[in-house]
């Protein structure tokens, strides 16, 4: 499991969701960028203080999430 030290979540920044460290780039913003065919390179064309780890980081950060989901059984 990839530790997602770049990404942080602040009350203060950007209502608490996670974000990049030193960015108002949320998690979530990266990865729809990323689900809606952007790459790497796009996304940092588009937002310069990114880099490839960070969007790296994004995505460890959101694995690391759904891998602590509670899982239920359908019945």
């Amino acid at each position: 499991m990839m530790k997602a030290v770049r990404v942080i979540s602040d009350p203060t920044i950007m209502f608490g969701k996670p974000v990049i460290a030193g960015t108002r780039i949320t998690v979530e913003h990266i990865l729809r960028c990323l689900a809606a065919g952007e790459t790497a390179d796009d996304i940092i064309a588009d937002y310069p203080p990114l880099t490839r780890d960070d969007i790296s980081a994004a995505q460890a950060f959101a694995a690391d999430h759904l891998a602590r989901e509670s899982i239920f059984a359908a019945e």
